[in-house]
């Protein structure tokens, strides 16, 4: 395994490129599953998480093969119903091979996934949902299996208490295009991931409205054909870059990403102070006052994304006063904070909130990756912490960002890799 060195205290300047998202890309990869015709994705991340769905692809039957870094073909001519453990437990998302597997094939026996130890995320509403489209479910020795005689169209809400499920709107979404008649989806996931997956499909052939708002209507169709389509630019990856910028007082442009996506973020960062400028799809952070305690509470888009959560805690930890989070999406995400204690931090967590008090400044430790956003939060907090910080099980930050250590490098970051001893 590696581990990252960061030799802190360096303000970070220059320009920085965003990638494609991960949690677009994802889904994409798995609606190609949909039509036996070929389709090109462009902009795909060159991260773990997309070769284990191209992988999985493949197992299936799929001929999914690389055209360069960045874009993947998928020719789903002839595919199989199963998706095997050893490739599955590596990746939750996995879980949306449910929908395209039974819009296809009318069957599907897929393993219960893996992924971050980030707190319990059951896919209740997945299955749900499925269930009210005409598929039935049995849990047979860990495996996740599935018929339907055939996907008919309803009405499916797919509300519960920690707000909507994004993988599951996304899985309805592509069992319905296929399905016979109408599906209304009531409090849908908002995401712009989901609005990319939807703007794919109908590029297939599929006929979508409302993606992007709490109700959604798919009008079944025949069948789906091939199509190419372009990644949307990661918008978690994009404000990881503007947390960087923050906590150790620089100035750089992000370019390739869309302001609107990244509304809630770019509201808390001026609140503690930043000056954010964008047009068009680039955004400048710069930071020329010290920063400011604020309060956060994560939701569900348009609110604060909690894939943010614990990179702007590194943040917080050095403004002038105190600053909260309120993890409203994943109660127990916060795995992080201990870590961050670790590099002098101030934080107490106490079931859902978390309590910062500002220090002024944070030491390099030796400190462990737990999940793939809490080792973001590892790094934002070495680029600014005095002394040398090592990050250990950095295979975590590789799932979802794409050779983030080099981007940083480019920003004047004294960041590097070694194979741990």
């Amino acid at each position: 395994m590696e581990r990252i060195i960061i030799e802190g205290g360096i303000p970070l300047h220059g320009t920085v490129q965003a990638g494609g998202s991960k949690n677009a890309a994802l889904p994409i990869l798995a609606a190609t599953l949909l039509t036996a015709e070929s389709c090109t994705i462009s902009n795909v991340p060159d991260v773990s998480d997309v070769q284990f769905m191209v992988k999985i692809l493949q197992h299936l039957g799929a001929h999914a093969e690389p055209l360069d870094k960045n874009t993947v073909r998928v020719e789903a001519r002839n595919i199989r119903d199963e998706a095997p453990y050893d490739l599955v437990r590596k990746m939750r998302a996995s879980v949306v091979l449910l929908g395209p597997l039974l819009g296809r094939l009318k069957s599907c026996k897929v393993s219960v996934p893996g992924g971050c130890v980030i707190g319990p995320r059951p896919i209740d509403l997945h299955v749900e949902g499925l269930n009210k489209l005409g598929a039935h479910f049995t849990l047979e020795e860990g495996n996740i299996v599935s018929h339907t005689q055939e996907l008919t169209g309803t009405v499916i809400d797919l509300k519960s208490k920690f707000g909507s499920t994004v993988l599951g709107t996304e899985n309805v979404i592509m069992a319905a295009t296929v399905a016979k008649g109408v599906t209304i989806i009531k409090h849908a996931a908002q995401e712009p991931e989901v609005v990319d997956l939807a703007s794919f499909l109908e590029k297939m052939g599929a006929k979508i409205s409302g993606a992007g708002t709490p109700t959604i209507r798919i009008e079944g169709v025949r069948a789906l054909h091939g199509c190419e389509h372009r990644i949307i630019c990661d918008r978690i990856e994009a404000g990881t870059f503007m947390t960087a910028a923050a906590i150790t007082g620089g100035n750089i442009l992000v370019r390739g990403c869309d302001p609107v996506h990244l509304h809630a973020l770019i509201e808390k960062l001026e609140k503690m102070g930043l000056n954010i400028h964008w047009e068009k799809y680039d955004i400048r952070v710069q930071v020329d006052q010290p920063l400011r305690g604020t309060k956060v509470v994560t939701e569900p888009y348009p609110g604060f994304p909690t894939d943010m959560q614990a990179q702007l805690m590194a943040v917080m930890s050095l403004g002038e006063k105190s600053s909260t989070v309120i993890e409203k999406v994943f109660p127990e995400r916060f795995m992080h904070a201990a870590e961050l204690v670790r590099m002098g931090a101030k934080i107490q967590v106490r079931g859902d909130t978390a309590h910062i008090d500002g220090v002024k400044q944070l030491s390099g430790a030796h400190v462990m990756a737990s999940d793939l956003r809490a080792s973001a939060a590892l790094v934002i907090a070495g680029l600014a912490a005095h002394g040398q910080t090592t990050i250990h099980r950095v295979y975590h930050i590789d799932r979802g960002y794409e050779n983030i250590d080099e981007k940083l490098r480019s920003l004047g970051a004294r960041i590097w890799r070694e194979r741990d001893a």
